[in-house]
């Protein structure tokens, strides 16, 4: 059933200049529930999510795929989604991640976009490191407080 919604969405995530990260309907019968997640280069906004879900709904009751009550939820992915792919790389480039290497240790940086079998990172001290994926657990997107509590100070926010 995923694939069949994703085939409604997808002209919709291309209106907007999204992607869509994942699909899942769980549930039974009358109470069922359909998550789906959409991200895009710089963030996505509310507004943006409030229109893909009106969309979505639209098409999914024109299509009458859900039978009987269902429950749509249409988010981003948030700090703690995995980067895996090419794609969620290129979505985020410059931004700052941490890698979880298989070896227990992990670096933090910027994200310098993918490369085959991989990507590269500059960390702290504005060393850049190839990482392959092979050895990597986990890659996610991660909040420089200092800086952004610099940024707040310097344009007077508190």
């Amino acid at each position: 059933m995923e694939e069949e919604i994703r085939v409604l969405l997808e002209p919709i995530a291309r209106d907007f200049d999204v992607d869509v990260l994942d699909i899942k309907l769980s549930g039974w019968q009358n109470r069922q529930r359909l998550r789906v997640t959409v991200d895009q280069a710089g963030g996505i906004g509310s507004d943006t999510l409030t229109r893909i879900s009106r969309a979505l709904s639209l098409q999914l009751d024109a299509a009458d795929m859900i039978s009987g009550r269902y429950e749509l939820e249409v988010s981003s992915p948030g700090l703690n989604w995995s980067l895996e792919t090419t794609a969620d790389f290129r979505r985020h480039l410059g931004e700052r991640i941490q890698a979880d290497l298989l070896e227990g240790n992990s670096l933090t940086g910027e994200n310098l976009g993918p490369e085959a079998d991989g990507f590269r990172l500059r960390d702290d001290k504005g060393v850049e490191h190839h990482l392959d994926m092979s050895c990597v657990d986990r890659v996610r997107r991660q909040i420089n407080w200092k800086e952004s509590s610099k940024d707040k100070l310097d344009k007077g926010e508190r």
